[in-house]
């Protein structure tokens, strides 16, 4: 690779031809401040903060999208430059409500952190906010337009990395803003709630909807029963509210932490992904072997994803898994199962779940089969984010707490559930399980690498007993239309199917940085989450879904077998076309 020779700041640096000066800057350990800036989006110099100066030159350019040049001289820092940038973040605060106290972004907000940094006490421009009333039309998030600093970071995410274009500039100039598609509300637009444009808001403009308050009103109803399962991927992101390094497993302390909440029981939604993978697995070997549905089978776990296809691939429905969510299996099973073993009335039952994802608010009502059990199978979604809040505003100090266990019977889980959090690990999952049922042998090595990696898009074939299985994956709502265009193209020309199996996980690493995992997620990050995932995958006694007795147990006692009638009730789920634009 080709680098150039350059100076910051009078020190010598050389960096790879291409480098960004906000980039080559890092390398000599000087931070250049930003706002509109986020690693995960092409830079586009909205906000001005980060303008440097070039030696002898009266130009300042802006360090997060200039590539540097061979004997370029920069100055990131003098007093110029720090006026220039206390004046810009002046009159952004000018344009912002002074709500710091009330706000879900308080003490971990981007723009307050700015403010602080360059000592700004008092406001010496006319304050001008907009009078919008917040966007609370989605059960998911909350759009609150006053506090928008018109960075662009959500419309980017949604427009270049999600490809879901449901938010966008309207207006020029001063009358400029972010706005849901046609300046509509946010659920009548093309929004599939993933929250990826509230994990990338600097500021408190767009924030998953706090459901903490029906929690903790169930908890203190003595009638009530509380139940709560925690996904896989909330596990090694939890502890960064804590001072946890990303990746670290804190499964044991988190089953703690709501114990002391007062939950009554502690499951793992790491089971359900081994149901999941019993009812997804067998009905891939019954497509593949007896050809009882379309190929390619395509993932279903994901409610950000299933949005998405119902309304820009809903001619790929018969290709859906049937099989519901893990969380939502869960929350079935509580109700019917786990009532039954525990003699417990399910309506008296309060199922609650923990998830990385603001989406999953939306899934729990999505349609009729999330009432599988007779009752809301899932009664209340709290995000990575909110558990976190609930356990510092109780007092929990949660890096003390002393590891504990799930509830049985239908805590334990596999190291298969464990890495439904990560891209790739459906996949991985399934066809460890595949292969036993096709071959009725165990697969030498469970790690299945062809499917491992953070590639956008990554295709590959996979040997069960001499078949090879063509597999896809895409991560990143962007990414996918690249492989189902391909489905349709073979589809149309009436040619076999490029894949057998399709996984597609709405945000960018899978599950591990979902829209209501903590702030601040980075590739760095993401990487730190998914070794923390394969870790704990590794570190497990039982590798693969139908190896877990438990999963053996509710079989043999409740449901009977694989895609059997009860299972069918239960732990199944249908597709609907919907409309980009509800009006």
């Amino acid at each position: 690779m080709k680098t150039v020779n350059i100076r910051i700041n009078g020190e010598s640096v050389q960096v790879p031809e291409g480098t960004t000066i906000l980039k080559a800057a890092e390398q000599v350990n000087v931070k250049i401040p930003v706002l509109c800036y986020h690693p995960d989006l092409p830079p586009w110099a909205a906000c001005g903060i980060c303008v440097v100066k070039l030696e002898n030159s009266p130009k300042m350019v802006r360090a997060c999208a200039t590539p540097v040049s061979e004997g370029m001289g920069i100055i990131t820092h003098d007093p110029e430059l720090h006026e220039i940038r206390r004046t810009v973040i002046e009159l952004i605060l000018s344009t912002h409500p002074n709500d710091c106290l009330k706000c879900g972004r308080n003490g971990n907000c981007e723009l307050q952190k700015l403010a602080a940094d360059f000592g700004i006490r008092e406001q010496p421009f006319e304050q001008r906010i907009r009078e919008i009333e917040p966007d609370t039309s989605t059960p998911s998030i909350v759009f609150n337009p006053e506090k928008c600093v018109n960075c662009g970071r959500c419309a980017n995410v949604c427009q270049v990395m999600q490809g879901v274009w449901a938010l966008e500039f309207i207006g020029r100039g001063e009358n400029v803003r972010i706005a849901p598609s046609a300046d509509d509300s946010l659920n009548d637009s093309p929004c599939i709630k993933c929250g990826q444009c509230s994990a990338h808001c600097p500021v408190g403009a767009i924030f998953e909807k706090d459901e903490t308050g029906k929690l903790l009103a169930a908890i203190r109803d003595p009638e009530k029963h509380v139940a709560v399962q925690i996904a896989p991927a909330v596990r090694v992101a939890l502890g960064e509210a804590f001072g946890m390094e990303p990746g670290e497993i804190s499964t044991g302390k988190i089953y703690a932490a709501l114990r002391k909440l007062g939950i009554d029981a502690v499951f793992d939604t790491n089971f359900s992904a081994d149901l999941t993978i019993m009812e997804e697995g067998s009905e891939l070997v019954q497509r593949l072997t007896k050809g009882t549905g379309a190929i390619p089978q395509i993932t279903s776990c994901c409610p950000a994803w299933t949005d998405f296809m119902e309304k820009y691939y809903p001619d790929m429905i018969p290709n859906f898994s049937t099989a519901k969510s893990p969380m939502m299996m869960q929350g079935a099973i509580t109700k019917t199962y786990y009532a039954e073993k525990k003699k417990i009335d399910p309506a008296n039952i309060y199922s609650a779940a923990i998830m990385p994802c603001t989406a999953k608010k939306y899934e729990i009502t999505r349609c009729e089969k999330m009432y599988s059990s007779g009752y809301q199978d899932v009664d209340v979604v709290l995000t990575t984010r909110e558990l976190a809040r609930l356990i510092k505003a109780m007092g929990i100090d949660f890096a003390s707490l002393k590891d504990e266990k799930a509830d049985s019977p239908i805590g334990a889980y596999s190291g298969a559930g464990t890495i439904f959090g990560v891209t790739g690990g459906v996949m991985e999952a399934a066809l460890r399980t595949a292969h036993k049922l096709i071959t009725g042998k165990e697969l030498e090595k469970v790690e299945v690498n062809e499917v491992r990696g953070v590639e956008g898009v990554r295709k590959g074939e996979v040997d069960i007993d001499g078949k090879k299985v063509k597999v896809a994956i895409a991560h990143g709502m962007a990414n996918v239309s690249q492989i189902l265009d391909e489905v349709r193209d073979a589809r149309e020309k009436g040619e076999e199917p490029p894949y057998h199996f399709i996984e597609v996980m709405a945000c960018r690493g899978g599950c591990i940085s979902g829209g209501g995992q903590p702030y601040g997620t980075t590739d760095e990050v993401r990487k730190k989450r998914i070794a923390g995932l394969y870790k704990d995958d590794v570190n497990s006694a039982v590798r693969c879904s139908h190896e877990n007795p438990e999963i053996s147990q509710i079989y043999k006692e409740f449901l009977g077998e694989p895609l059997g009638h009860k299972s069918h009730e239960l732990l199944h789920t249908g597709y609907t076309p919907r409309p980009l634009y509800r009006k």
